[in-house]
């Protein structure tokens, strides 16, 4: 009886997250994937269809679903290519200031970590205010008049802008934590030969700290692929459906008012997760031979 409490006591410890694992995603998914291949309005039983929905999202030229499909993935993947970049230079410059200036650093790291820790709502409605053409801070402090969230570029900026504020204080924890492991005295070493913060930088501390770095790559992609909440608040998808990301269709087809098709959602909705699965496989073989070269 005291050895198969011993075995059964670490698979106790993870029941629960297996339990929530499985009815929360792995079930959902499975049956999302089921969905896809199916006629169904949620309300009725699913009527098996084959790849009609695959087709219909992918090469029905004169379809609305294939329209809303590669309008909502281009939007999607603009606004990853727009994101990902300031997401992991802003907190990797942060991160370095603060190791090569200590004083205050607790302080600062709560200061850029504090966004992190709120809904995703809450930091829209913030910036909601913000940018408020009327009585938004930020008209009234560079005395313009700008509708931010009518009219293009300013309407990717206020996204960008909001999701940055909310996302960098994890990156910048992340590689605040692998800084502290760089040798000061290598850096010490290379100023006393000459070499100026730039090249130290370039040289010395990001090669040390290459693995975080790439880590945080491949996570902030696969984030910003599930962007949904800040579009949907803040421009509603416009002008013109500019900001309406696949998740908006997603959600608008199968939960929107009217009748849900969710069919059609099911098939969007598994083309994204295999979009985001090949480009998670490419970044980790990336990864990889860049481990092999350490």
């Amino acid at each position: 009886m005291s050895k198969f409490k011993t075995k059964i006591t670490p698979y106790l410890f993870i029941a629960p997250h297996v339990i929530l694992f499985i009815a929360f995603f792995l079930i959902p998914t499975v049956f999302g994937i089921y969905a896809s291949f199916t006629r169904w309005n949620i309300f009725s039983d699913p009527e098996w269809i084959g790849l009609d929905n695959y087709r219909l999202i992918l090469l029905n030229y004169e379809s609305t679903f294939h329209r809303q499909f590669w309008n909502g993935l281009r939007n999607t993947i603009v606004f990853v290519i727009i994101t990902v970049p300031f997401q992991i230079i802003i907190p990797l410059l942060i991160a370095s200031l603060l190791y090569l200036k200590p004083r205050a650093r607790n302080f600062f790291q709560a200061v850029f970590y504090l966004p992190t820790l709120l809904s995703i709502t809450s930091v829209t409605l913030t910036w909601i205010f913000i940018f408020n053409r009327s009585l938004g801070l930020w008209n009234r402090l560079l005395g313009v008049d700008v509708n931010w969230y009518g009219q293009q570029p300013f309407a990717w900026m206020t996204i960008v802008i909001t999701t940055l504020w909310w996302v960098i204080g994890t990156n910048m924890i992340i590689y605040v934590a692998a800084l502290n492991g760089v040798d000061r005295s290598v850096l010490e070493a290379g100023s006393v030969d000459g070499a100026g913060g730039l090249r130290r930088f370039w040289h010395i501390m990001l090669p040390s700290i290459k693995m975080p770095v790439m880590y945080t790559v491949v996570t902030s992609i696969i984030m910003q692929f599930n962007i949904f909440g800040q579009p949907l608040m803040l421009t509603e998808g416009g002008p013109s459906e500019s900001t309406f990301v696949l998740l908006m269709y997603i959600r608008n087809l199968a939960f929107g008012t009217g009748n849900p098709i969710a069919g059609p959602a099911s098939a969007m909705a598994t083309a994204l997760g295999l979009v985001i699965g090949v480009v998670s496989v490419g970044q980790l073989i990336v990864v990889r031979k860049a481990g092999e070269g350490d």
